[in-house]
């Protein structure tokens, strides 16, 4: 299967894509978490052999797209909305099926809302509907005594690339994700960083960003103005946004359909991928 890596200009920035499958079928556009390998390449082409042109990319400040300075970026979550609109433009492939996982899903809720023109489907991985920090009451906070392991974690030397992957595949064990998948993502995600230095690494790795970044205004309200096919997904032992938090979006976007993966945590396992593609396929 044809796969190319590129960038692409689009909002007044340069954001690194992955594209599989025909130029001519219909947009899947997967929203990184940050970084396009968020998203594994068995779910990419099982998307792309249904019939569909899968693009993943990288949120600014990691991998191929734009870096300035993740410790204060000067963007909003909504210029990162905008971002995946003006992608689909530039891409030619709108209206597009937006995907987006983790924090990539708050994204492409915000994107859904702020640009329904633009998008023909939506699909959230392993999300939540409110910004970093404390959940609203009605809503399963991170499991404690698993951050507390994870953030217990010695942060490694992030010049080095065997100790970043050790330091993901631990945390992989943590999470209840494949560790061995983890370490090789991380050693893909270190290759495609531009530099080693330690805030431009962690952004790649961790997402750090979003705790730093303007989430403002909420958006949880406005969930019910989605008038997209959705399609919700979520990991059963997902310890960090427990599925309660996928209930709730379900429940908030009308007619949003809920996939539970029974045995699966924050990753999504390759696995489960022909289920979800099937399932997005349907979505739109």
């Amino acid at each position: 299967m044809t796969r190319i890596l590129t960038t692409v200009d689009a909002h007044e920035v340069t954001l690194g894509v992955e594209s599989f499958g025909d130029d001519d079928a219909p947009l899947v556009l997967l929203a990184g978490g940050t970084t396009l390998l968020s998203w594994p390449d068995a779910l990419c082409e099982r998307l792309a052999a249904g019939g569909r042109r899968v693009v993943r990319y990288d949120l600014r400040d990691s991998g191929a797209s734009t870096t300035l300075d993740p410790e204060a970026p000067a963007y909003t979550l909504r210029d990162l909305a905008a971002d995946a609109a003006a992608l689909a433009d530039a891409l030619g492939g709108r209206p597009a099926h937006l995907a987006g996982i983790g924090v990539g899903g708050m994204v492409a809720q915000v994107a859904a809302l702020d640009h329904p023109e633009v998008f023909s489907a939506l699909t959230l991985v392993g999300t939540r509907a409110v910004a970093p920090g404390p959940p609203d009451d009605d809503l399963p906070d991170h499991e404690q005594a698993t951050m507390n392991r994870l953030f217990g974690h010695a942060m490694p030397d992030w010049s080095d690339r065997e100790a970043v992957a050790d330091f993901a595949a631990a945390g992989a064990e943590i999470l209840g994700d494949d560790p061995v998948a983890a370490r090789a993502v991380a050693a893909r995600i270190w290759d495609r960083t531009p530099g080693t230095a330690p805030a431009v690494q962690m952004a790649n790795q961790l997402g750090m960003v979003f705790s730093r970044l303007d989430c403002t205004p909420r958006w949880r309200e406005r969930l019910p103005e989605i008038k997209l096919p959705t399609l919700v997904v979520h990991g059963r032992r997902d310890p960090f946004f427990p599925v309660g938090n996928a209930e709730a979006i379900a429940r908030e976007i009308p007619g949003a359909r809920l996939l539970v993966l029974e045995e699966a945590a924050t990753a999504i396992p390759d696995a489960a991928a022909g289920e979800i593609a099937e399932a997005m396929l349907a979505t739109g």
